[in-house]
């Protein structure tokens, strides 16, 4: 799966890391490219990029970073309903995403109105609510444009689950 939008990654990807207390590696570096070639991204892709420039690295090597990227904030792990883990560059910024249920593009939504977390809760259930993570479910613009192709119900009333 990919985005439609770019993602954006600081133009040095070490400085990124040691800002983050990683070490710099060349599995870390390469997921790092690997993510900004290709947002959205699940690790499975991530690791068939990384190979085509680290031809011995493993998939476990891939997933530990992908892990550690997460962990310290680099990336965002985001997890559609029904899908496996996707990966993003863009963090920080309270975007949310929309999903073709068709073909499984991914693309990022900014925040429509107001101010972060974007939407008000009817209660918060006592919580101080600092961000909000929304996923819209619809037909891309090719899917759209492929008159043989239609929205399942079935499939959005999983999803939205």
């Amino acid at each position: 799966m990919t985005a439609t939008q770019p993602a954006t990654l600081a133009p040095d990807g070490a400085s990124v890391l040691r800002a983050a207390g990683l070490r710099v590696t060349e599995s870390r570096l390469a997921v790092l490219t690997a993510l900004a070639a290709l947002p959205h991204s699940g690790a499975d892709a991530v690791y068939a990029r990384v190979r085509e420039s680290l031809p011995n690295t493993s998939r476990q090597a891939v997933y530990n970073v992908l892990g550690d990227l997460a962990r310290t904030g680099i990336v965002r792990r985001i997890e559609p309903a029904g899908q496996p883990g996707l990966f993003e560059l863009r963090v920080g910024d309270n975007h949310h995403h929309v999903i073709c249920t068709n073909c499984g593009v991914v693309a990022d939504v900014d925040c429509a109105v107001g101010h972060a977390p974007c939407l008000t809760p009817s209660a918060d259930g006592g919580f101080a609510i600092v961000e909000a993570e929304v996923t819209y479910w619809g037909l891309c613009g090719d899917c759209q444009a492929d008159p043989g192709e239609q929205v399942s119900s079935n499939l959005i009333s999983t999803k939205e689950k």
